[in-house]
């Protein structure tokens, strides 16, 4: 690359193909364990998640409505990959929970393409690899927080 103006172009294109290739790639995965890619991605994050979490954290984390929300987790729950239980601090609410036979299923299911991802981040050095973190943070932010302002200029034009 000549100067940084033509390397910021360069980026911003390989980013829009690598979601592109990412949103195929979950479309896949999701349909080889025969669930709906949104699905799958609430099965991942609530992986990520410390413990349980409410059904509101679940609207949070896919950007859903509650009412979505509360749909998604049960046709999580029929599917077997969620469960829902009490939660000990407030009985009033319930807790939403990957279940053990989620993690063992989605996880079996990563196995090929999670080596093969780390496959390809093999050759960066312990400093390019935060670099590639830091632009995963940084740019993740930005696209939950336009997702939030596309989502809120949705709802308030109804």
């Amino acid at each position: 690359m000549s100067n940084r103006a033509e390397l910021f172009d360069v980026l911003v294109a390989e980013s829009q193909r690598h979601y592109a290739a990412y949103v195929l790639f979950n479309q896949a995965l999701a349909d080889s364990l025969g669930i709906h890619p949104t699905d799958l991605q609430c099965v991942v994050l609530l992986d990520l998640e410390p413990g349980p979490v409410t059904t509101g954290r679940v609207a949070a984390l896919t950007g859903l409505t509650h009412g979505s929300a509360t749909r998604l987790v049960d046709r999580l729950e029929k599917a077997g990959l969620v469960v829902r239980q009490a939660d000990e601090q407030d009985r009033r609410r319930t807790l939403v929970a990957l279940a053990p036979a989620a993690r063992e299923r989605i996880g079996a299911a990563w196995t090929e393409p999670g080596t093969d991802f780390g496959q390809a981040l093999t050759g960066y050095s312990e400093s390019e690899l935060e670099v590639i973190v830091d632009y995963l943070r940084r740019t993740g932010e930005v696209g939950r927080r336009q997702a939030e302002r596309l989502t809120a200029g949705r709802r308030a034009v109804r």
